[in-house]
């Protein structure tokens, strides 16, 4: 008997409310390997608080039952009625996604800096918690009071309790508990190490205020009170990585708006400190408004660009680059430590977790800054300057080399390029990167926006044939696989098979189409391609997709934020920005949305800076997933096999409540 099939219906749709959305995918919100990021949204709430001013010390506690509690001495959460909900304001933090303090970020905004950006951080916190209690301290106008809360997986189970202080309770502060629930996480044991780290970061870019740590199972207490700041940070991570003395004495700056006559907001800027070592460890850290950045993003993109212009400057002035060498970031950057502190009043992250910073307007930012402050510096110092671009030099030299063995091996036998095929000058398979762009008009605007150096294009006209059930010996009858084979410079392979990689031509091979269906639906033939023909380049790393925006949304300028364009890749980012300038106080109509038809609407400019440009761009590396690699090949099976109809129907029909659809 046929099992029944599920029924389609209005009772099928099922709304999300509170908190449920965070529990039923809490990896969308917050790291699951173990509790560590949701204890890190309560200390940056902390952090916040004293990056304002407004608190001297934190406290973070190991329980000896798996709880830990972070306690500071800043204002204390509002604990008054909400003018709007009618509800105490630290319920509201701690039980509404998009709620906070940090959204206000004109004159009067409870904190014109800091890291929260999304509003969902403590009330992830919350969700994800067997037990979370909240004490507040409480100095204003109606006198000194202690308030209490707690909650239980995100629910109130005991409401907000009031009292006057007594003479041993503290002005002002507020302590967080938290029990982690272990069920959410794959571990429940959060690693000290990471903890540490983050904690003494904490107190380094936060010079004069205490950081302690205690751990009431061991008896252990830590305490970071740093008055040197960045320096003295760098200076001992060197020490600790083995480093040999720097090559010159360490560069330290910083720079803030001071309004915006540069074209950011007064206050924004950046401190940063950086070494030149020949030998040892490199360290490398960046943070912006306190929070850690360990994937980096468009502020050490801005450091990275600043110092090598100031470098490349001070080189060509003083007459010091060889005949045939030419710099590049990397010689420049090759042995360089640092340490950056960008404040950034508006800061995008990648994903709620804030690994990676994205906004663009940070290249700008931190580059135009450093590339000043170091050309100043070099100027006044020029033996230490000769003494670095002597370093720098060595560096391009020991790179031209590699890049030359590289060149004669590959040069043998080279098939003859295809002609539509706009290649790049550098033969540095760590750099080079080749763009498959939909249309001609589309590579039009790519070839003009491109780096030649290192970046090629190679249009495709028309979409490409379903590779899926074709033979090997077949592929090249097809005009755009044969051109894209020969372009790469791989032969086409199967999963078992050892293909010949030595004749590859480019480190990254992109995707780039447009940011509609149609796009999608070459993007799906061109994986398709790669996943049966090619997956050698997959399992290495070489496949990425791009992704360009759909819309750009052009916004007025609103408190210390100057007018800007803010480009958002689909109909969800779209509508977070809207929000999102509707609480900086923008009314409804007041900026305008333009939607990219397709990439040849686009100028070289817009290209460039959205889509090709390494500082900005948002580039998808290709792997296989979750799924698992014969899960994958079922599943390209089902979608791309001629027979298999039937199969896509059912499909389809169980999961396409899932799908927005754009029209």
């Amino acid at each position: 008997m046929a099992s029944k099939k599920p029924e389609y219906s209005e009772s099928s749709i099922r709304v999300l409310k509170g908190l449920e959305p965070v529990k039923q995918r809490p990896g969308m919100y917050t790291r699951t390997e173990n509790p560590l990021h949701i204890i890190q949204e309560v200390i940056d709430n902390a952090s916040d608080e004293a990056l304002g001013g407004f608190g001297k010390n934190i406290i973070v506690t190991l329980h000896k039952d798996g709880s830990v509690s972070v306690e500071d001495d800043g204002r204390g959460i509002p604990v008054g009625m909400h003018p709007e909900e009618k509800v105490p304001t630290v319920e509201i933090v701690f039980t509404r996604l998009h709620a906070g303090g940090k959204f206000d970020k004109g004159s009067g905004g409870a904190y014109a800096f800091s890291g929260g950006l999304h509003g969902v951080g403590v009330s992830v916190t919350n969700a994800l918690s067997v037990k979370l209690e909240i004490t507040v301290w409480r100095k204003d106008d109606k006198g000194n009071g202690v308030h209490t809360l707690a909650f239980s997986g995100g629910d109130v189970t005991s409401k907000l309790k009031s009292r006057a202080a007594g003479k041993d309770d503290k002005k002002s502060g507020t302590r967080v508990t938290v029990w982690p629930d272990p069920k959410y996480f794959d571990s429940s044991v959060i690693p000290i190490g990471d903890l540490q780290r983050l904690l003494r970061s904490k107190a380094v870019l936060l010079p004069g205020v205490k950081v302690t740590f205690i751990q009431e199972k061991s008896g252990d207490q830590q305490t970071w009170l740093y008055e040197q700041g960045l320096r003295g940070y760098l200076n001992e991570a060197l020490a600790q990585g083995g480093s040999s003395d720097t090559l010159i004495p360490l560069f330290e700056a910083e720079q803030y708006a001071l309004g915006d006559a540069e074209g950011f907001a007064e206050g924004e800027g950046a401190a940063w400190v950086v070494a030149w070592t020949e030998d040892g460890a490199i360290v490398r850290e960046s943070y912006v408004n306190l929070i850690p950045t360990p994937a980096g993003g468009t502020h050490e993109s801005g450091l990275r660009e600043g110092l090598f212009s100031a470098v490349k400057n001070f080189v060509e002035m003083h007459s010091l680059l060889p005949k045939g060498v030419k710099l590049l970031p990397e010689d420049v950057f090759a042995r360089a430590s640092f340490v950056l502190s960008a404040k950034v009043l508006d800061p995008q992250f990648q994903g709620q977790i804030k690994e990676r910073l994205n906004s663009r307007d940070a290249v700008r930012l931190v580059g135009g800054y450093s590339r000043t402050a170091l050309d100043l510096w070099l100027n006044q110092h020029v033996d230490y300057g000769k003494k670095l671009a002597e370093l720098v030099i060595r560096q391009a030299q020991s790179r031209l080399r590699s890049a030359q063995k590289v060149e004669k091996k590959k040069s043998s036998g080279v098939a003859v390029l295809p002609g539509k095929l706009t290649d790049c000058e550098s033969t540095d398979l760590t750099r080079n990167e080749i763009f498959l762009v939909e249309g001609d008009s589309a590579g039009g605007s790519a070839k003009m926006g491109r780096d030649k150096e290192f970046q090629a294009i190679l249009p495709l006209r028309g979409k490409v044939l379903n590779a899926w059930e074709t033979e090997r010996d077949r592929l090249f009858a097809n005009n755009e696989i044969h051109d894209i084979a020969v372009a790469i410079g791989v032969d086409p392979h199967g999963k078992s098979d050892n293909p010949d990689l030595s004749g590859l031509r480019y480190g990254r091979i992109c995707i780039l189409s447009d940011a509609d269906v149609d796009g999608s639906h070459i993007q799906v033939l061109l994986l398709t391609l790669f996943f049966k023909h090619f997956p050698k380049l997959i399992d290495h790393g070489h496949i990425h997709i791009a992704r360009p925006p759909l819309y750009r949304v052009d916004a007025p300028a609103r408190g210390k934020k100057p007018a800007q364009k803010i480009y958002a890749l689909d109909e969800g980012e779209l509508t977070a920005v809207e929000d999102k300038l509707r609480k900086d106080g923008v009314k409804d109509g007041a900026w305008n949305i333009a939607r990219f038809k397709g990439l040849g609407e686009m100028s070289a400019e817009q290209l460039w800076e959205t889509t090709m440009n390494p500082d900005t761009r948002r580039l998808l590396p290709v792997s296989i997933g979750e799924l698992g690699q014969k899960a994958s090949e079922d599943r390209f099976t089902m979608l791309m096999g001629k027979g298999e109809a039937a199969a896509r129907r059912s499909w389809l029909e169980e999961h396409g409540n899932e799908v927005d659809a754009d029209i």
